[in-house]
């Protein structure tokens, strides 16, 4: 058998380093789309991959040019194609909605149009998000449950979702889409509610910081393993047909939950160091989400397997010690800890 060839936007990221990885391991030939600012600094921008660079094809472009896409694309051949590159951190898109939409939106479309004129038989993964959901109308949610966004970034992905449908209903391409709940990981950004949460523990614990600021406590998320959801995207592409699926572990915990879990692994008492601040409330909230994840399980044969508890330890135990190295990472004092 020839070896497949597997396209990442997003490599570089959380979960674009994960399925590098889990491609890999399969004996696939992984390329990805960097941009070329990330060639000038690899040391800083290349980091969740830096054990993998020598093993990948990476290519310079922007998903915001779509010549560049078409470049890329004209020149390599590809069996599968993962869009993951997004701008992805809710809080920043209430802060500047135009980037967000910018970006989301014609990038997915630009990386559609690039494979439907050039290589039409390319499987196609879109990112979802279950922020699409946003102030629900069901719970729990699944496939058919109708989109309410409540953020610019929930707006986006919903538009690269009809996106991605459109393209497999108009021009018979095989595209899908993941709805993925929240997943998380020690590769997670330090601006994300739960690496703000496992990092400022750590730093607490070893005397670094005093406290940490957040927002709604209350708010419930369901939390999976990047590692176990990159496993699915991989999943959906090899399906006979093409079609959209909800990745969740159907279960619910709030932020205060993730805190209280995170603080007694490190023998604190989360409510002396938590302090609930305005500053990171989101100007729409976004209460609840929890997905039914049943389809995934029948038809992809899909389950995680990782639970909430190993995740949270996998991260404070990785927060630790790179806190131990001195590594600060970022600003964590200043990082938005939102969802």
């Amino acid at each position: 058998m020839m070896t497949k060839k597997a396209l990442i936007t997003g490599i570089t990221g959380q979960d674009g380093s994960y399925l590098a990885e889990h491609l890999l391991g399969l004996g696939y030939e992984v390329h990805g789309l960097v941009r070329r600012v990330a060639f000038e600094d690899p040391a800083r921008r290349f980091t969740r991959i830096q054990n993998l660079t020598d093993r990948l094809k990476l290519h310079a472009a922007s998903l915001e040019s779509y010549p560049s896409i078409f470049h890329v694309i004209s020149k390599n051949e590809f069996d599968e194609c993962y869009h993951l590159a997004a701008q992805s951190f809710v809080a920043e898109s209430f802060a500047d909605g135009f980037s967000t939409m910018n970006t989301n939106i014609n990038g997915t479309h630009y990386m559609l149009a690039a494979l439907r004129e050039l290589q039409p038989n390319c499987r196609f993964y879109f990112a979802g998000s279950s922020e699409m959901f946003g102030k629900v109308r069901e719970v729990p949610q699944r496939e058919t449950t109708p989109f309410y966004p409540r953020s610019p970034y929930g707006i986006s992905k919903v538009a690269g979702f009809e996106l991605t449908r459109n393209y497999r209903e108009a021009y018979g391409m095989f595209c899908v889409n993941g709805i993925l709940f929240n997943h998380e990981g020690p590769r997670r950004g330090f601006e994300f509610v739960s690496r703000k949460i496992t990092s400022t523990v750590a730093r607490i614990k070893l005397g670094l910081m005093n406290e940490l600021r957040l927002g709604n406590l209350e708010a419930k998320r369901d939390w999976g393993h990047a590692a176990d959801y990159v496993r699915a995207m991989h999943l959906m592409l090899q399906q006979p047909a093409p079609d959209d699926f909800v990745v969740a572990t159907g279960e619910t915990h709030s932020v205060r939950e993730f805190c209280e879990a995170a603080f007694s692994l490190v023998g604190l008492d989360y409510k002396a160091y938590v302090k609930v601040d305005e500053l990171y409330y989101r100007p729409a909230e976004v209460d609840s989400l929890v997905g039914d994840a049943s389809k995934a399980r029948t038809v992809l044969g899909w389950k995680p397997l990782h639970t909430f508890d190993a995740l949270v330890r996998e991260m404070v135990e990785f927060d630790l010690e790179i806190a131990s190295r001195g590594y600060a990472g970022t600003n964590i004092t200043n990082a938005a800890g939102v969802l």
